[in-house]
């Protein structure tokens, strides 16, 4: 980038759990979607990881917000000051001028006109002179390095945050697909429901991601990858009293066994509406593991096994839709956008 340029071009991921940016080709911001505001006079405090480092640790003063819920904007300001603060990070060192800046956008493939213009509001607002939307499972696709472009069926499964993204891709386009407002955070909510329930322990959502990490598993036999037992450390529902609980993962199998299921029934779904000729594609080629969602222990084999075609995970599936976003930057007459 010149020094006299005044155009500043940069691929966003704007997820439900983190927000990923890119310039120049290369990730420049991988922050949480969190920020901190302040409640009288709505001005930014914290953005990303400071905000989540305040998310259920703050007093009457300070709220702070995930502006994505399942994928799509829930909360217009919020995410707009976001946004800002985590462009801002991006030419932070420009001190004597603020680039008019060109940005493409992953959005899920499920979004209503209503929600891209919330999208594309949001980037103006935030700064952006120019700003095209393109689909997170043809990002992703692009990301993990398919060749899109070609008369060839490739089928690729985005599990995020907030939504999950199945889609089958041929000549630049999206064959069939399926937008599910179910992933990563429902997991969480089934962790911390089933901590309540059956272990009468109060979890944060923090708590539960923890346990999801450590722990989290898609198969309730694991053989030699088996994780050792996660301790938590909570309050007593009942009583309030401390309490110190080890998890396994066999257990959390069988808490979040309903929300895998139906990830399993819409992936089935979408290669239902899929062309025969594609589908043999696809059944040569496999299906490809994206998002967060793609490191669950197990869940490749389960799929695998279930749906009797090869799922494989993406090489850096946390960054595999913005990648793919930037690659899309590069080559705007290439692909198919949303302006």
């Amino acid at each position: 980038m010149g020094l006299f340029s005044f155009t500043k071009e940069i691929a966003m991921d704007l997820g439900t759990a983190n927000t990923i940016i890119i310039a120049d080709g290369k990730v420049v911001v991988d922050e949480p979607s969190v920020v901190a505001l302040d409640r009288h006079t709505e001005k930014m405090i914290a953005v990303g990881e400071k905000a989540k480092l305040m998310h259920e640790k703050v007093h009457a003063d300070i709220r702070t917000i995930r502006p994505l819920r399942d994928g799509v904007i829930a909360d217009f300001n919020a995410c707009e000051q976001m946004m800002r603060g985590l462009i801002k990070m991006v030419h932070s060192r420009s001190r004597f001028f603020t680039p008019a800046l060109r940005m493409v956008i992953g959005v899920p493939s499920g979004s209503t006109e209503v929600e891209l213009r919330a999208v594309r509001d949001s980037a103006e607002h935030a700064g952006a002179r120019e700003a095209y939307l393109i689909y997170e499972p043809m990002a992703a696709a692009i990301g993990v390095g398919l060749d899109v472009l070609a008369p060839e069926g490739n089928m690729i499964v985005d599990i995020g945050g907030g939504s999950t993204e199945i889609a089958v891709i041929s000549l630049g386009g999206i064959v069939a697909d399926q937008s599910l407002r179910i992933a990563g955070d429902e997991l969480t909510h089934d962790i911390q429901e089933y901590m309540s329930r059956q272990h009468n322990v109060k979890v944060s959502e923090r708590m539960a991601e923890r346990i999801k990490i450590n722990v989290g598993s898609a198969l309730t036999e694991l053989g030699d990858q088996a994780p050792e037992d996660y301790v938590v450390h909570g309050p007593n529902r009942i009583t309030a009293l401390p309490m110190e609980v080890p998890v396994c993962y066999q257990e959390i199998a069988h808490c979040i066994e309903k929300t895998i299921s139906k990830i399993e029934t819409a992936v089935l779904a979408a290669l239902e509406e899929t062309p025969p000729e594609l589908y043999a594609d696809i059944v040569k080629n496999g299906i490809y593991l994206t998002g967060g969602g793609a490191l669950l222990r197990g869940l490749d084999k389960r799929l695998t096994d279930k749906i009797n075609i090869p799922f494989h995970i993406a090489e850096d599936p946390l960054h595999s839709v913005a990648v793919g976003t930037g690659v899309a930057l590069k080559n705007l007459h290439t692909f198919h956008f949303f302006k």
